[in-house]
C-alpha cells in the first residue's frame, strides 16, 4: 500500500523555456537578487513566524497528538513561497513568484 504524505512536491517539466531570459540571467544574477528584495524582506518575517508556529505546534502535538491545521497550513504556505522564490532566483522557472502563500 502506498503511503500518502501530507505535503508533496510536484514540478512539471516546462514545455519551453526562454533562452533570452536564461542568457540574461547569467551576467545579471545580481539584478535578479535585487528584484527579489521585497520577497526576501517579507519571507524573513514569515520564516520567523513559521519558527514560532512550529514551536507551538510541537507543544500542541505533544499534548493533543495532532498538528493544528491552521499552523500546518501556515508553515506549508511559507515553505511554498520560499521554494517558488528560490526556483525563480536560480532560473528553474521563468515565472516571477507571486506574493502569496
Amino acid at each position: 500500500m502506498e503511503e500518502k504524505y501530507p505535503v508533496t512536491v510536484e514540478v512539471g517539466y516546462p514545455e519551453s523555456s526562454s533562452r533570452i531570459l536564461a542568457l540574461i540571467a547569467i551576467p545579471f544574477f545580481i539584478f535578479k537578487g535585487i528584484l527579489l528584495i521585497p520577497h526576501m524582506i517579507i519571507l524573513q518575517f514569515l520564516q520567523i513566524a513559521a519558527m514560532v508556529a512550529v514551536w507551538f505546534a510541537y507543544w500542541a502535538i505533544l499534548f493533543t497528538g495532532k498538528y493544528p491545521k491552521v499552523l500546518f497550513d501556515f508553515v506549508v504556505g511559507v515553505t511554498r513561497w520560499q521554494t517558488r522564490t528560490s526556483a525563480w532566483m536560480f532560473s528553474l522557472t521563468d515565472k516571477y513568484p507571486p506574493f502569496r502563500f
